[in-house]
């Protein structure tokens, strides 16, 4: 899958690094320069990088992953003239926006740093990551599953390499179920719907899921619904909420949005983890890296838990899509970008680096893994014993094609809340009014950028 962006005709937009706090725009003023690491700086083979190992040096690592700080001294164990210095300076936005002002100040950036799939067009639209495609590593494209590779290609430029996915699965609390008189795992949403009901009569205080209003989740809802409404080519953005996909989701969430019967619990919070171990919340619709979470912070609900495809719209053949998901991608800015991008092949395809990933519950992108009986068999304590990786697994080669970011996802979505979440969250009004509130503010923003808005 490849994705066409550009870079803003004439937004060199002043204080773009406080900007991008909120999720801005990353405009062509702020990418690399051939004097810092730029492109003619970096031609090479796979050979090379192994040439890059073998002469060692000194690189800085962002990131955040669970893993990071093992991984690293596995690294420096196998390539003991590299000295890798690991930083997390915060997720998400609070790391791109440390990253973003070092691009801006031209000195600063790391030689490498975790990038989430979403933000990956955003830093590309700027020139700020290395094509590694220049080292060969595009050689590699079999090892991953298609629908993680396609995130961090841009235009035919390979802007990092697949960390992890998170295919889409139901996460629903068996025990919670059966006391609802839910005797059959929902295939179909017209029956999770008919679930909900019964959660909901069986006893008020319970809820099929939560959802207070999220852009990334809604998206890839509408993903997996079969929409496509985020459409880039060239210096042109078109946002179609009206698509046959995104219409079919808002159907059919409508019906538990606007008859009250989802849980406006804040996801990520301590209420929210309690309600999972206590059975209240009775599905999670949610990435395949889910679980590691519930573990560690819904033990109550240790062995009540199950796993089961996404539902689907007509019963047939299980379809899904991802949620969330994380590169390794080479700043352009990067002094030595033959070591860094040997480091990126290291931690995101040798096998003893996606072994501490995993341990780490880290949920892979590389399909030998996703195929590999030692990972699709592990029976998990948390969930009853079940094989869930089977599920995941299996989800992972169901994810539907050809879906496509914004180069300005990173401010899109935050924007959700006072948007869509004004208009129609917070009064369990029609969804499909908060969608196009959602959109004519994008649509404004990108107007701003420099770009075409059809």
């Amino acid at each position: 899958m490849s994705r066409k962006f550009f870079k803003p005709r004439s937004r060199a937009v002043a204080g773009l690094a406080a900007a991008v706090a909120l999720g801005t725009v990353l405009a062509a003023c702020g990418g690399g320069s051939d004097s810092d690491g730029g492109d003619t700086a970096a031609a090479g083979t796979q050979a090379d990088l192994d040439a890059a190992l073998e002469a060692g040096g000194e690189l800085t690592y962002w990131s955040w992953t669970p893993s990071a700080k093992d991984q690293v001294a596995a690294f420096e164990k196998a390539y003991p003239n590299v000295k890798v210095n690991y930083a997390n300076v915060g997720t998400n936005v609070d790391e791109y926006t440390k990253l973003t002002n070092a691009i801006e100040a031209g000195s600063g950036a790391p030689d490498v740093a975790q990038v989430e799939y979403y933000a990956i067009p955003q830093y590309a639209l700027s020139e700020s990551l290395l094509d590694l495609n220049s080292y060969g590593l595009g050689e590699l494209e079999s090892s991953y599953t298609a629908s993680t590779w396609g995130q961090v290609t841009v235009d035919g430029k390979l802007f990092g390499l697949p960390q992890d996915s998170g295919p889409m699965a139901m996460f629903y609390n068996e025990k919670s179920f059966e006391a609802a008189g839910v005797t059959e795992v929902p295939k179909t949403w017209d029956e999770y719907i008919a679930a909900a009901k019964k959660v909901n009569e069986y006893n008020p205080d319970w809820h099929i899921t939560s959802d207070t209003g999220d852009g990334g989740q809604t998206l890839s809802m509408i993903w997996q619904a079969g929409g496509h409404p985020l459409n880039v080519d060239g210096d042109k953005i078109n946002i179609n909420f009206e698509d046959e996909g995104s219409k079919k989701y808002t159907a059919m969430w409508n019906q538990l949005h606007e008859a009250d019967l989802l849980s406006d619990q804040v996801g990520w919070t301590d209420e929210w983890f309690r309600a999972m171990g206590d059975g209240s919340l009775v599905t999670l619709l949610s990435g395949a890296w889910m679980p590691g979470n519930m573990i560690a912070n819904a033990a109550a609900g240790s062995g009540d838990w199950k796993v089961a495809p996404m539902p689907t719209y007509d019963g047939g053949t299980p379809v899904t899509a991802e949620s969330g998901g994380s590169s390794m991608a080479v700043i352009k800015q990067s002094e030595n970008p033959a070591l860094a991008a040997a480091f990126v092949r290291w931690l995101n395809h040798d096998p003893e680096s996606i072994k501490i990933f995993i341990e780490s519950g880290g949920f892979p992108s590389t399909t030998a893994d996703l195929s590999d009986p030692a990972f699709t068999g592990a029976e998990s304590e948390y969930f009853g014993g079940q094989k869930i990786n089977e599920v995941l697994a299996a989800a992972a080669g169901t994810v539907q094609p050809n879906w496509s970011y914004l180069p300005i996802q990173a401010y899109a979505n935050t924007i959700f809340g006072d948007t869509a979440g004004k208009t129609s969250y917070n009064n369990n009004s029609d969804l499909n009014a908060g969608l196009a509130a959602w959109k004519a503010k994008i649509d404004e923003y990108a107007t701003q950028q420099g770009f075409t808005v059809e």
